[in-house]
């Protein structure tokens, strides 16, 4: 509005200009160059302000693309955020050389189909030599998910204000929580008849009945954890459910180490080759 009203002005000081070319011949070579130099210089701010105007635009479409390549990368969208600053220079009995700047910070986003709400405080204490920052306080609110893994998670990040622990490790377990649906959904339209997700969709386990023997069927138990540095880590074991009979004929112990077994076929094959070869030997009928 201030570089509006400059302009209005100074068009209207050019027409006055104009005008009193017009009614006074004798000074006409003298107003009117007076004018023209007006004319130039509101032309070159006009320039000016353009090419400020565009230098923004570009640099705001810079920044929108930046940050739509990183929600594609990370999976994470911060929808709302708003920051408000203190300055404690003058609140504390310090030093007036060091300055020191508080900004309270709130956002609400989503990883996936994960909700999340932050409000965190960042200090900033600035002095001759250099200028440093720390997290005071942070607050994590995740909205209620059937993934009782993040709970003591969001606690640790808590207690250790740790932001960037936070944003890689919830994308990260997303991105196993994603891996897991798929592989057990594929499974399921792969051998439906053998195949089960007692939990639905985002279950944490598969359960796979044998197609030969009535009553046996193991179940295997996908849980996704988060250490206590924040790496997340899938961790699968078997679980068998078979009739009391078969454990009875089972001279061999082969039902009691088949979990061991198991952990090691995941060791050697990966996670989906590993369920393959499972399901196969329960599923696949003999050839007659």
């Amino acid at each position: 509005m201030d570089a509006r009203l400059a302009e209005v002005r100074a068009l209207e000081a050019e027409i006055a200009a104009l005008r009193r070319a017009c009614e006074g011949p004798q000074a006409a070579g003298e107003d009117l160059s007076r004018a023209r130099k007006s004319l130039q210089e509101i032309h070159q701010s006009d320039f000016g302000a353009w090419a400020s105007s565009k230098d923004r635009r570009g640099r705001l479409g810079h920044l929108e693309s930046e940050l739509l390549f990183l929600s594609t990368l990370t999976g994470i969208n911060i929808r709302n955020y708003s920051m408000k600053t203190e300055d404690l220079t003058n609140t504390e009995k310090t030093d007036k050389s060091i300055k020191k700047v508080l900004q309270r910070h709130r956002l609400s986003g989503n990883c996936h189909m994960i909700t999340f709400q932050l409000e965190f405080q960042i200090l900033e204490i600035q002095n001759k030599e250099r200028l440093s920052s720390v997290i005071t306080d942070l607050n994590i609110i995740m909205e209620p998910t059937e993934y009782s893994e993040l709970s003591e998670f969001v606690s640790r990040a808590e207690d250790r204000r740790d932001l960037l622990m936070f944003f890689r490790s919830l994308h990260f377990f997303v991105e196993w929580c994603e891996y897991r649906k798929r592989t057990f959904e594929h499974f399921k339209e792969k051998y439906p008849e053998a195949v089960r997700l007692p939990e639905g969709a985002t279950s944490s386990c598969m359960a796979v009945r044998s197609l030969h023997e009535p009553g046996f069927e193991l179940v295997i138990v996908w849980r996704i954890q988060i250490d206590e540095e924040g790496k997340v880590l899938p961790k699968l074991d078997l679980l068998t459910k078979v009739p009391q009979r078969a454990l009875e004929l089972d001279k061999t112990r082969l039902l009691e180490t088949a979990p061991r077994s198991f952990r090691a076929l995941l060791g050697v094959l990966g996670i989906e080759a590993a369920l393959e070869s499972l399901i196969k030997s329960l599923c696949v009928e003999e050839d007659h």
